[in-house]
């Protein structure tokens, strides 16, 4: 049987005829000693056929679906041009060797082309890029290696922007430079705080908060030129009168020294640059809050989106948090105090970074490890769900929090929670409405309109009698007192109808006379065509006497 390779180069795709495979015995070892040596290898491998890409988006295009397993066109239409044909109802007398089983197998299910890889068949298709360019005749050198590093590039780019965790690397990015700011803003804070200490040293007692104490630094600048007439827009900045007419009284009375203008200016451009730096902060920390929304929602709104997204940053990426098992989330961030647990054989940690939710400060001491493990599990499902959902919604993560929030109540009152399926079926329940709500609004096409209008219309001409029947029952009752006032109604109304229907009221009993106006105009097609058929009758034995 002959065996023909596929060898994907960064050119083309080039397909090779392997001659005298029977006196090599297809022995892995003869091949790998024969691979090197281009005249053995020469007389076993030949070049059957060659087809170049037309340009590199084109390489690129063909690269991607080879490693995805999938066949396109082109490779199919080199294929079925250069191997041999095959008639209907019988074997193929050769086999196509393929570096990759996933295509070789897309390959026998699209065209029937029998494939095979192996080691063997890996060994012959390393001989192939080693002589690679020695088959060619026509090629330059230097041109193949140009194409490998060109496609190389390419592709790289491609799966870099391809990446499906690039979404989180904004928000581990994000909540590092958080934690960062943190720090940066702390330690400016205290710089500022100690350098304009030395002119103002009251003011530190009085305004506790770094940013307003920046703040009111950049405004005051010169303590001695500070007076009773800067009271309001002190008041503006603090938020407090009182604390603002205390500034005033304790500039007067400062034991600080005396800064030259030069320092003031350097102590003011400080507290600006400390204020940009808070604000910028804020800013950050409600992108992080949008972008953990859109993220992973039903995390966010179960924990909080600043400990969400250390667990994120930890784990490195929400698919690495999702394949975590609920014991790993519990410590994650303790890694150290574990190994050393480990180490010395005592007491393992109970939490890492899930500390910082409020769940667990709210716990008693002896609930806390429950509480913590019981948090691990309800952040590792909403984890899942928010990194394999298809549509992002907080509804499972605000049900997940209820059910924190029953155990809390359960260790501290012994109040018994919800079971977990409950929940889940509430919530699915819940998603199912909101996704009738979101059909509902999107507009109906005209031929749907017209079709409900059609179904209304049937509905109401059914449901007409229906509606005048009721009140024809309600006269055979002669207990109540509407329907006698209603027979009152009708008896003076009985004459007047007597003198249209021609004496036909004579033949009917008096009870008919008592009937309700709508029994009767139901009723009174039927019997006008009594009585005329009564006439005709009359008239006949008129005219046979």
């Amino acid at each position: 049987m002959a065996l023909y390779l596929l060898y994907e180069a960064a050119s083309g795709y080039a397909l090779f005829l392997a001659h005298g495979l029977d006196e090599i015995g297809q022995n892995t070892e003869a091949v790998r000693s024969s691979v090197l040596d281009l005249n053995r290898f020469g007389k076993v491998v030949q070049l059957s056929a060659f087809h170049p890409f037309e340009s590199a988006l084109d390489a690129l295009n063909q690269c991607n679906s080879v490693s995805e397993g999938v066949m396109t066109e082109e490779l199919r239409n080199f294929l079925e041009l250069n191997l041999p044909k095959v008639k209907e109802g019988k074997k193929a007398k050769y086999s196509l060797g393929v570096s990759e089983p996933k295509i070789g197998s897309h390959i026998s299910e699209e065209t029937k082309i029998p494939c095979q890889s192996n080691e063997f068949v890996l060994e012959l298709l390393r001989g192939v890029r080693f002589h690679f360019d020695r088959f060619l005749k026509d090629l330059k050198p230097g041109d193949l290696e140009k194409a490998q590093l060109g496609l190389g590039h390419s592709y790289s780019r491609a799966k870099v922007k391809f990446n499906v965790n690039r979404v989180d690397n904004m928000v581990i990015q994000a909540i590092f430079l958080l934690d960062t700011l943190d720090k940066d803003v702390n330690s400016f804070a205290m710089r500022v705080r100690e350098w304009y200490g030395w002119h103002f040293p009251e003011l530190v007692k009085i305004v506790n908060d770094n940013y307003l104490y920046a703040k009111v630094a950049k405004y005051i600048e010169n303590k001695a030129e500070l007076s009773e007439d800067k009271i309001p827009e002190l008041t503006e900045i603090l938020g407090d009168e009182d604390k603002a007419k205390e500034v005033v009284e304790a500039a007067k009375a400062s034991m600080g020294q005396d800064l030259s203008p030069i320092d003031l200016i350097n102590v003011q451009q400080f507290a600006q640059r400390v204020m940009d730096l808070s604000e910028y902060r804020k800013k950050l920390h409600e992108y992080l809050v949008t972008k953990m929304n859109d993220i992973a929602p039903n995390l966010a709104s179960l924990i909080g989106e600043i400990v969400g997204a250390r667990l994120i940053s930890h784990a490195g990426s929400l698919t690495n948090l999702a394949k975590c098992p609920s014991s790993t989330l519990q410590i994650l961030g303790a890694e150290k105090a574990l190994f050393r647990a480990l180490k010395t054989r005592g007491n393992t940690p109970k939490y890492g970074l899930i500390f910082h939710s409020s769940f667990i400060g709210r716990a008693s001491a002896r609930n806390k490890g429950r509480m913590a493990r019981y948090l691990a599990n309800k952040c590792s499902i909403a984890s899942r769900i928010d990194c394999f959902a298809d549509s992002g919604s907080t509804t499972f993560g605000e049900k997940l929090r209820e059910q924190v929030e029953e155990r809390l109540d359960f260790y501290d009152k012994g109040v018994a929670p919800r079971k977990n399926i409950d929940v889940m079926k509430d919530a699915i329940k819940s998603l199912e409405n909101k996704d009738a709500d979101m059909e509902e609004d999107i507009p109906v096409e005209a031929s749907g309109k017209k079709l409900r209008k059609r179904k209304s219309k049937v509905d109401g001409e059914e449901t007409e009698p229906v509606e005048e029947d009721k009140p024809a029952d309600v006269t055979n009752g002669d207990t109540e007192p509407k329907a006698e006032k209603k027979k009152k109604k009708k008896k003076k109304q009985a004459p007047e109808e007597t003198e249209q229907v021609n004496g036909v009221n004579g033949e009917h009993d008096g009870t008919a006379k008592k009937s309700k106006k709508k029994s009767k105009d139901l009723d009174g097609g039927a019997d006008i065509s009594v009585t005329k058929s009564k006439k005709k009758k009359k008239s006949k034995t008129e005219d046979s006497d």
